[in-house]
């Protein structure tokens, strides 16, 4: 199997030539658009080395730009598309980046005037999309298709492909330095298990800029000769719209997309028959919504957990019953071995495709990969007897009442049995008599409601005292990140002004 991005590339247009990839693109003309890129990159300066720093929505140039910065012997630097134009700034200068792809005006905001207003200078290249991407293109005309090739030819297994950014929930984000062998490796293990082929047509909803979105959508597309169709910004009713126009198979997603497009008054007038699987993960998967997805939805669900420092560590598998699939997140993947540390319970990886570091922080890097190679998580987690892992919680989300160590994502597990109940989250908060208590943030189903008391009387039922929530609040929605997780740090601040 190829092992650098290029040669992947070079496979794809071999294998697919004919078969749709992204757009109006077969893949045989993906690769002459990648290489039109590429020569463009070199053109504006892009030395083999360089990053480049991609701040954008999913779209095809996000597609064609991340794929030609490899072909070019350069990092990929993708940039949250929720950052603010000082949040992106930070992350594009501690990257070193020498060029930037930024989007022009987009859901009200112009980007790249909002980052030249917050700054003195910016990268010696700046593409913006789309009002500058013809003359780009141009300006790629005057390299020799013959350098561009050889740049790719001389990308290394070991060359650092991709710099991601951690979300930064719990403190500075961290850049998460990953070779060309193991984002195709992450690829290959998720498109060989969830069944990937020429045949699928791929939704990704995923951001490209996040691991999952790029890893396991675009690479993983690349490496199966699945067609990519790219979605800018989540809407349900767009989402309904394209599964039954461009006849999806494959939509991966946070469990509040299902359920969104699951609760969707709408969602009985579309055609959504082509769907074949759905790939969801988080501490708390209802397992009322895996039977409503194999239900109403006729897909095979899986489920799998992973972070930007491994991207792929657990998958469930296709045939796996339905408790399986609700109650874990599968079993080791991609060449990792999964471990739980005593007396912590902290899920331990180790493998080929663990991050090759933090970028510029060996003294975080050391406090995450320990002398025996082993990524301390941060998450909470038990192992069965067949290996499949169920994960508990976080470790800095753990609070104590009364003595006793409450791990909120088993209430929230709790809470989920509630049919009127969409998502929950609960957090600790302080507590004069106890030391900390839960409080639990419930958003209903459209067209349902609850009171404060049912919800706690429905925990009472099946909890420890301890670990029942004393507050409970209503709310219409709750954060989240661009992954889908939610921002218990907002809860936790706005809980603390109270």
């Amino acid at each position: 199997m190829p092992s650098t991005i290029p040669a992947a590339l070079s496979r794809a247009a071999g294998r697919f030539a004919s078969a749709p990839a992204l757009g109006r693109l077969t893949y045989g003309q993906l690769a002459g658009e990648v290489r039109r890129v590429a020569r463009a990159l070199i053109a504006g300066g892009l030395r083999p080395g360089d990053r480049l720093a991609l701040w954008a929505p999913n779209s095809v140039e996000w597609v064609l730009t991340a794929l030609a910065v490899s072909c070019a012997g350069g990092t990929l630097v993708p940039v949250n598309t929720r950052f603010t134009a000082v949040e992106a700034l930070d992350v594009i200068r501690r990257s070193g980046a020498r060029g930037l792809v930024v989007i022009g005006p987009f859901l009200g905001v112009d980007r790249l005037a909002g980052l030249r207003a917050a700054a003195a200078s910016l990268p010696e290249m700046v593409v913006s999309i789309p009002r500058g991407w013809a003359g780009f293109l141009a300006r790629g005309e005057a390299v020799p298709d013959a350098e561009a090739g050889a740049r790719a030819e001389r990308v290394s297994p070991d060359d650092v492909a991709d710099i991601l950014f951690t979300s930064g929930t719990t403190g500075r984000s961290k850049g998460v330095m990953s070779a060309h062998r193991q984002s195709l490796a992450v690829a290959e293990a998720w498109a060989g298990i969830a069944g990937l082929h020429p045949g699928d047509r791929y939704l990704v909803v995923n951001p490209f800029f996040h691991s999952f979105g790029l890893k396991a959508g675009i690479l993983a597309c690349l490496v199966s000769g699945a067609t990519i169709v790219p979605q800018a910004v989540f809407d349900v009713p767009r989402v309904l719209e394209l599964i039954a126009a461009e006849r999806i198979t494959v939509l991966p997603g946070p469990p509040t997309l299902y359920t969104s497009l699951l609760d969707h008054p709408e969602a009985g007038r579309y055609d959504l028959s082509s769907l074949r699987l759905a790939v969801t993960g988080a501490a708390t998967v209802p397992p009322a919504l895996v039977e409503r997805m194999r239900a109403e939805l006729g897909v095979e669900v899986l489920t799998a957990y992973g972070l930007t420092e491994a991207v792929v560590a657990t998958m469930c598998r296709p045939g796996d019953d339905a408790a399986i699939v609700a109650e874990t997140s599968g079993r080791a993947a991609a060449g990792f071995e999964v471990r739980i540390d005593r007396p912590t319970g902290e899920i331990l990886l180790r493998g080929p495709n663990t991050m090759l570091g933090y970028l510029d922080d060996p003294v975080a890097t050391a406090e995450a990969i320990d002398a025996d190679g082993w990524l301390h998580t941060g998450d909470v987690g038990r192992l069965d007897e067949h290996g499949y892992l169920t994960i508990t919680d976080r470790l800095k989300d753990m609070y104590i009442c009364g003595g006793f160590n409450v791990y909120p994502a088993e209430v929230e597990r709790a809470l989920a049995g509630l049919p009127q109940v969409a998502e929950a989250a609960v957090i600790g908060v302080p507590d004069r008599r106890l030391g900390e208590v839960g409080k639990a943030f419930v958003v209903c189903r459209p067209g349902h409601s609850l009171a404060e008391t049912e919800v706690l009387a429905f925990c009472r039922g099946r909890l420890a005292g301890y670990k029942v929530p004393r507050a409970v609040e209503l709310r219409a929605e709750l954060p989240h990140n661009a992954s889908g997780k939610v921002l218990k740090y907002l809860l936790r601040t706005e809980a603390a002004d109270v």
